[in-house]
């Protein structure tokens, strides 16, 4: 019960930020007048933690200065993310009023690594400590319900907040929210020795206070070298990007299948095996080959339709004529509680149920969620139908990602449990956020229902290739 207790405290700690540069920043930038398009662009924000097996190595290996003496090591990353955290949304505030959407997608990308950062350290412990889909169900349920309740508290909140303030007084309402569970975790027992260590928490912020700025500064410069580039490429707003979209986010899966037949052929003392940077990533493939392919391509289908629907419910919802605590009602105490129904259900459903069973029911709720956003647009505006909408959208959507994370955790070795679950939920959202990104584009194509009718065929679709990856299984260690 403890252990759920913490793992819930983890989940609303990475829960907070989601919806603060995802879903309720596309609604300020909406009622802010920004175009559709570009409002688009900003859900490539959320690629940032697909890519967060990158770093999830580090965080295997690394230690915190300070913090990790006193806490651990897996704790001080934590306790390190949760500062970041804190910042960005602080910085999001300070610009929520101006113009300048270059530093609002500054801090919204600091804000996503952080975030990301943060769930790669609570992941690889959760692994270590659950192996098992049995031991998994409970933790991922408790996880996610911290996750899913922090992240519509924050977006629902943030709404009403703003509705009666600013948009600044809510990013740092939700700011002063994320730092909370710092001293908390500070003041757990610590995996070092009893008790907190003062001097470890000076060094700990002090550190901080360091790489902060710096990551902000890294963050700007390869933002500008961004922006730099598609000028270059003539892209602009009015730029059909869908087919560059599909292209890139195919890429690295040509280039995974081309080094496949080396990867199955390497010996258990290859340098590739063995190397701190690659070994995990090496490990993953060696042990599923060509079959990884078609792994890969169903958790990119799985949650393809809910990344493409969150990225333009708020904006419809907003074009519908919806005001703002309308929103924050529906987006609030409904999509909460049908939000922790849900992963309640999936976390039964995974722990009683066969996988596979727990998957394909987990892909029809998804789209029927996806579709009854299709269908409120088409509808007169009244409170109650928005409602409904997003409880059934936020119900089906938890029970489709409580089923997700426990299938995902299967797939990993126990050896390297954050770097190949990061690589495993990285490849999985790549695509989707690379789609949701010209989510914008698209709307101006089919218009706002035909836009949710895609998204649920999406997530339809993924049962198609569960017959298939089911009969997988990774090869012996070798």
């Amino acid at each position: 019960m403890r252990l759920r207790a913490l793992f819930l405290l983890l989940g609303f700690s990475a829960g907070l930020p989601l919806f603060m540069y995802g879903a309720v920043l596309s609604l300020r930038l909406a009622r802010q007048g920004v175009d559709v398009a570009v409002i688009g662009f900003f859900a490539w924000v959320g690629l940032l933690p697909v890519f967060k097996f990158a770093w999830a190595p580090l965080v295997d290996r690394i230690r915190v200065p300070g913090f990790a003496k006193a806490w651990g090591r897996r704790r001080g990353w934590i306790m390190l993310a949760q500062l970041g955290i804190a910042s960005s949304l602080a910085g999001m505030a300070l610009t929520s009023a101006g113009a300048n959407l270059a530093l609002t997608a500054l801090f919204a990308v600091t804000l996503a690594f952080w975030t990301a950062t943060l769930e790669t350290a609570v992941d690889g412990w959760r692994i270590t400590l659950a192996p098992t889909q049995a031991a998994q169900a409970p933790l991922v349920t408790a996880n996610l319900w911290g996750y899913r309740a922090a992240m519509v508290a924050a977006g629902s909140g943030a709404v009403w907040i703003a509705a009666r303030a600013d948009w600044t007084a809510a990013y740092l309402a939700i700011a002063a929210a994320a730092f909370v569970p710092f001293p908390l975790v500070a003041a757990m027992r610590s995996e070092v020795h009893d008790g907190g260590c003062p001097g470890a928490l000076l060094r700990g912020l002090a550190a901080s206070a360091a790489i902060l700025p710096l990551t902000t500064a890294l963050f700007a410069a390869l933002g500008a070298l961004v922006l730099g580039a598609a000028r270059e490429a003539g892209l602009h707003t009015g730029s059909n990007v869908t087919p560059y979209v599909l292209a890139a986010g195919l890429v690295p899966f040509a280039l995974l299948a081309a080094l496949l037949p080396r990867i199955r052929r390497l010996a258990p003392d290859d340098l590739a095996r063995l190397s701190p940077g690659i070994a995990a990533f090496v490990d993953l493939f060696w042990r599923y080959g060509f079959a990884s392919l078609l792994v890969l391509a169903f958790v990119s289908l799985y949650r393809m339709g809910d990344v493409l629907a969150l990225a333009l419910n708020h904006p419809m919802w907003d074009a519908k004529g919806y005001g703002l605590e309308a929103i924050a009602i529906a987006d609030g105490p409904v999509a909460l509680a049908a939000s922790l129904l849900g992963v309640a259900l999936g976390g039964w459903t995974a722990a009683r149920w066969p996988i596979g069973r727990a998957l394909l029911a987990g892909a029809a709720g998804a789209a029927l969620g996806n579709w009854a956003y299709a269908w409120l647009w088409r509808v007169p505006a009244e409170g109650w139908r928005l409602q409904a909408a997003a409880a059934l959208d936020a119900g089906f959507n938890g029970f489709a990602g409580t089923v997700f994370v426990v299938y995902l955790s299967l797939l990993v070795n126990p050896r390297y449990p954050a770097a190949q679950y990061a690589f495993l939920a990285g490849c999985a959202f790549l695509l989707p956020r690379l789609l949701a990104g010209a989510s914008g584009t698209l709307q101006k194509e089919v218009g706002w229902d035909g836009v949710f009718l895609i998204a649920g065929a999406l997530s339809l679709s993924a049962a198609l290739l569960l017959p298939i990856v089911l009969r997988i299984k990774p090869r012996a260690a070798g």
